[in-house]
């Protein structure tokens, strides 16, 4: 996506709203899968919403909203706003039922088990969402910034 920007050694995403001056590279952001068992947190910030998101690596990225994180079989992704966290899956969306947005999100796959869980993470952790499914190919992980919402 070249709306996003990269910095502090690839540990920081930020939506810029203008292309920024990648080469076009079937690669990119492809560095590792998660594999076995895996646990990683981010933090967002800001008005705009975020898709933390796991995907094969087959995922189509030229094309419309079919390619989007969760709008497809090939991904798993988690909607976070200021007001709400929605899970998507296959153009389905479970809105989530959560009592405080929390901005620093928790990420756990077991690739072999088929669990995919995130959770809400402050003093304390709290559960969001668990996916129960067989992945069948290596997993990425993945990221976008929605520029529009509100």
């Amino acid at each position: 996506n070249k709306l996003l920007r990269l910095s502090e050694g690839n540990k920081v995403i930020t939506g810029t709203g203008t292309d920024q001056p990648y080469p076009d590279h079937p690669d990119r952001f492809n560095a590792e899968s998660v594999c076995g068992r895996c646990y990683w947190e981010l933090e967002w910030s800001g008005n705009h919403g975020v898709r933390i998101s796991v995907s094969y690596k087959s995922i189509s990225r030229k094309g419309g909203v079919q390619c989007f994180f969760g709008c497809n079989d090939q991904s798993w992704s988690l909607i976070c706003t200021p007001s709400k966290y929605s899970f998507w899956h296959n153009n389905i969306v479970t809105v989530l039922p959560v009592t405080s947005i929390i901005s620093r999100i928790g990420v756990f796959v077991d690739h072999s088990a088929g669990t995919l869980s995130f959770y809400s993470v402050s003093d304390t952790m709290s559960l969001i969402h668990t996916v129960q499914t067989t992945f069948t190919q290596p997993l990425y992980a993945g990221f976008n910034v929605d520029l529009e919402s509100s």
